[in-house]
Parts: C-alpha cells; structure tokens; sequence
C-alpha cells in the first residue's frame, strides 16, 4: 500500500503510550501515513459502535499488541467496509497462558478451546506482525498464520529517548541494573543467584520494577547487602536511569517464549549505548550472535554462574566500558534502528494480502 493520502485506523481498547505502539505509530508517520484511533467501549460490539459512533474514514484497519479481543469485531468492520485488516499481537495468549504462565495444561480441553479461538482470530487477519523471525515461526507453526501474510518488524526502541549520555565520571562501584515486571520470561531469580555467586570486583545489583515474582526475588536476595531493589521510574526518565548504570541486564528465563523475543530492555540498553548481559536465543540476527565486537555478552539462558562471570569480566575492565557501549550503540544502529523498523513496516503495508487497488 502506498502511504499517499492514505488513513490507518488504529482499533481496539489499547494503550497508546505502550513503547511498541508508540514505535510503530511514530514509523506510520515517517512514512507518510494519518492516524485516527476507534476506542469502542465493548470490544464485542466495536463493530457496531464504530457506525454509530462514526469511525474514521479509513484505507487499513491495524490492531496494536495484546488486544486479540478486539480482532473479530475489527474484522467484520473491515470486510464491511472492503478494507484489509492488520494485526500487530505481539505475543499469543495461548503461549502466555499455557508456556508462559503455566495456568492452562497443554492439550486440556480449556487450552484447546484458547488455541483454537487465537489461531481462527490470527487467521482472519490480512496481514500479521511478529517482532521476530522466531515469533514468526510461533504463529505460523503453531497458530496457523499463513507464513506469505506474516512479516517481521523489530519493536526497536524510541531514539529520541533513548540515546547515549555524555561521558560523566564512572561510579565508584559499578552498578549492574536490571529493571522489569518480574516474570519468568526474564529470570529475575537468575539474577540473584548469579549476586549471590558472584566472585569478582565490587559491583552493585540493582532490580527495579515489579511483578510476581518480586516478593521471591526479595526473600531470595535476604543477606545480600550487594542486591537492592527499587520502584518503577516513569518512562520519561528511564534513559536517565539507564545511562547511569554501568552494565544493563537482559533476560534469562528458561520458558521457550524467551528464546522467542527480543524485550524492550534490550533495544533501550542498546541505544544508550550501554554495555549489555542477555540470554542467547535464536530471536536476535546471525550476524549479531556470532559477531564478537557487539557490546554484548551472551550466556545461557538460566545459568546464574555464567551470567555472574560475565558481570565479573566487565567490572574487572573498566577502561574498557566505554569501548563496550559504543560497540552496544552501533550494534543497535546497524540492527534494530528506527530506520529498520520503517523499512520493515513499509515492505509489511505492500504485501500483496493488503493491496486493495
């Protein structure tokens, strides 16, 4: 689809200050695109709502991430209007609720009766969005999602935010951070135990956030006087918070959804130009894992006593870190830079299962 005069109609009850929406709200403009948004009241009756209510006149229906409940009434809209649907799920809620969670049994009637209502949903859709190649597979092998209507775009980070400080003097003690919401994709107890085990130069572990698995993490981390934890930032000062710690922190999770993803955290760690410990997984580029000179050091997923090395190898090469972040910037430059993600939504708005010319 060319951009030309052209409207997305952004449609569901979602959050428009979710990073991923920002994002890609952000590349629609860059790429020439208006944008009205349908908040319906009901996500069942959205359809109706929407001509009561007198919805946008639009040329693409695009639903942002976490909102399947959203996608029929979107769909009948759509095929009433003769307009081409797009979906951006971000994550599937049955791999939430049945890998991730464990609160559905693979192969019992509720997690069947999930799987077959997310992959009639998915598959109803012209077009959909996975923010990696391995997310990619997930839904096609898994949901269903013909793989010619599938299409890659990296959630990327907002640079205007998030970008490299000016050089300030180093902390005395470096500072290793992790913040994030406390789930087991990413293996926040990871983290303690490799504080724990950690033999090398004084550092400080800092976890902020929440999330279930804090008040774990909390009692796991008792006698530590190395490990403290603290409350959310806004997102606003978040890169602030980021480029005053030395070393940032990825995930580590064990569960398949963490070899699937790329978080947030990583794409931000990155702009800021910040050296970077993460879990190998087969959702990061190639050239990225086996390039030497990234700004990250990769270990395996849930193995405290490699992530503790890691850490202990960065503290101990101090003159170093500076060198480390600028290999962190332009790994996220030459990867996963806003002009990637653009290029990317772009080659997904011209497949042909969009084209209504």
């Amino acid at each position: 689809m060319t951009a030309a005069g052209k409207t997305v109609l952004w449609w569901g009850r979602f959050d428009p200050e979710y990073s991923r929406n920002r994002i890609l709200r952000q590349a629609y403009a860059a790429l020439g695109w208006q944008i009205a948004d349908f908040r319906p009241w009901l996500s069942v009756l959205g359809d109706v709502e929407a001509v009561v209510r007198g919805a946008a006149r639009a040329d693409l229906v695009h639903v942002p991430c976490f909102r399947q409940r959203d996608i029929a009434a979107a769909r009948r809209y759509a095929r009433r209007h003769g307009l081409p649907l797009l979906v951006d799920p971000l994550i599937s809620a049955y791999d939430k609720q049945v890998f991730e969670r464990g609160k559905l049994v693979e192969g019992s009637p509720p997690a069947q009766r999930l799987l077959r209502a997310e992959r009639l949903l998915l598959q109803a859709a012209d077009a959909v969005l996975a923010d990696t190649p391995e997310h990619a597979r997930f839904f096609a092998g898994t949901l269903g999602v013909d793989p010619a209507r599938l299409h890659v775009v990296y959630v990327g980070a907002e640079e205007a935010l998030f970008a490299p400080g000016a050089a300030g003097t180093p902390n005395p003690i470096p500072e290793v951070l992790f913040y994030g919401s406390f789930i087991p994709l990413q293996g926040p107890e990871v983290i303690v135990e490799a504080a724990r085990r950690y033999q090398g130069p004084p550092v400080r572990w800092t976890l902020l956030g929440d999330g279930p698995l804090r008040d774990r993490c909390q009692r796991q981390a008792s006698g530590l006087d190395t490990v403290t934890f603290a409350s959310w930032v806004p997102y606003a000062l978040l890169p602030a918070r980021i480029r005053q710690a030395d070393i940032l922190l990825g995930v580590f999770g064990t569960t398949p959804k963490a070899q699937r993803v790329i978080p947030n955290k990583v794409f931000q760690a990155l702009a800021c130009g910040k050296p970077l410990v993460t879990c190998r997984a087969p959702a990061y580029p190639d050239e990225l894992l086996e390039f030497e000179n990234s700004g990250i050091r990769w270990v395996p997923a849930g193995d405290a006593g490699a992530l503790a090395r890691a850490v202990a190898e960065l503290a101990a090469q101090p003159q170093q870190r500076a060198a480390r972040g600028a290999q962190a910037r332009a790994s996220y430059e030459q990867f996963f830079a806003a002009e990637r993600v653009r290029e990317q939504l772009r080659a997904a708005l011209a497949g042909r299962a969009l084209r209504r010319e």
